[in-house]
């Protein structure tokens, strides 16, 4: 993923408020022009700027990569179990076709040694399509009900045996295709981060500490954007909880009973409790692309991981995840919800209340508590509450 992203123009999408938010890009320009005092480079260097946007737009590409990766793997292994029970499938069928075969040869062959069957008949009854003789009506006249039987049944068995042989080339073909997807997702993470890793060793001493500087602003600023979502939540709260108790007053004229929440509020924060109980246990174990745990995650494979410890089981890519659930507004969103970001869909977090969330950020990073803005308002896609 990328944490140095420039913020994108905001956008108006369901359930998501998008004011502008420039303080991060500005604060990064206002750093960079601290040391722009310094004579102007003659050569082809990119700037600290460029390297930031570049090392940034490497990172996000690989992540979207990664779950490529994540499709193709998981479509690779559902193929190879499908292509293994064809397999198996023809086999079977295939020794039935010979043992068929092999009872209409006694047959022909009794028959020829008797002078019992004319020649045509012991030709159809030695054929490998007995099917072809079937428009000689005067000829399968000629054949017992049990002759009849066997040559039924060794059609039957041939075509039935046919069919499962396509169905098992197709399931190779597109197994075929789904490890070559495979093999090109994980090629093409592999350079992006490589790219990557090379333009961070490129950098000065002073540049690695004035890129810190830029991450460490930005940073403060997500934190206090994740503050004031936090307070506008709790207000939020506060006034749904007022009504709610000024309602369930007028309605009981005066009665003591307490008002309890839905049930299904009820079961969805228990759910929701374990999920997060199990992702903070996961802090500090290391991001690795492709990885479902226990002792590593990549964004995707941590939120299926935790919500399978609260009984839910999610698709395994953050494509599937956003469709596993219902969509709710930022503003309302509740711990263990999912917070997606950027237009592809590329990245996933677990959000854990007050603007905050647990993910697993990026390769080289550890999975973490992060503001949710960390890339700035703009990069969030959608909050779904997972069914």
């Amino acid at each position: 993923m990328a944490p140095h992203r420039k913020p994108r123009p905001a956008r108006t999408r369901t359930g998501i408020r998008t004011p502008a938010l420039a303080t991060a890009a500005l604060t990064s320009m206002a750093l960079f022009s601290q040391t722009a005092n310094a004579a102007p480079s003659t050569d082809d260097k990119p700037s600290l700027e460029e390297v930031e946007k570049k090392v940034g737009d490497l990172y996000r590409q690989a992540e979207s990569a990664t779950e490529k990766y994540n499709a193709a793997e998981e479509r690779t292994t559902k193929q190879k179990k499908r292509v293994s029970t064809l397999l198996d499938d023809v086999a079977q069928r295939t020794e039935k076709l010979n043992e068929a075969r092999e009872r209409l040869g006694s047959f022909a062959a009794a028959q020829y040694r008797t002078g019992a069957a004319s020649p045509d008949t012991a030709a159809m009854l030695l054929a490998d399509n007995p099917q072809d003789y079937f428009d000689q009506t005067q000829l399968m006249d000629r054949l017992t009900e049990r002759q009849k039987d066997v040559v039924d049944d060794y059609i039957t068995q041939q075509t039935e045996t046919a069919q499962k042989r396509q169905e098992a080339t197709e399931s190779l073909a597109s197994l075929t295709d789904s490890q070559a997807t495979l093999k090109s997702s994980k090629a093409q993470v592999q350079t992006k981060l490589t790219e990557a890793r090379e333009l961070l060793t490129k950098l000065t001493a002073e540049e690695k500490a004035r890129l810190a500087a830029i991450e460490k602003e930005k940073q403060e600023e997500a934190d206090r954007r994740a503050a004031e979502l936090a307070r506008q939540q709790a207000a939020e709260a506060e006034k749904q909880q007022a009504a709610q108790q000024q309602a369930a007053q007028e309605q009981t004229a005066g009665s003591t009973s307490t008002v309890e929440a839905p049930a299904e509020d009820s079961t969805y924060a228990t759910k929701a409790a374990k999920a997060l109980a199990f992702a903070r246990v996961q802090i500090g174990k290391p991001y690795v692309w492709g990885a479902t745990g226990p002792d590593s995650y990549d964004c995707s494979g941590l939120t299926q991981a935790a919500w399978k410890a609260a009984g839910v089981d999610l698709p395994r890519t953050t494509y599937d995840q956003v469709n596993a659930g219902r969509t709710v507004a930022l503003a309302d969103a509740r711990p263990g919800d999912l917070v997606f970001f950027y237009d592809d869909i590329s990245h996933v977090g677990l959000y854990i209340g007050n603007g905050m969330m647990i993910h697993a950020p990026k390769p080289g990073a550890y999975v973490r508590e992060e503001s949710i803005f960390y890339d700035g308002e703009s990069a969030i896609h959608s909050v779904v509450r997972p069914a």
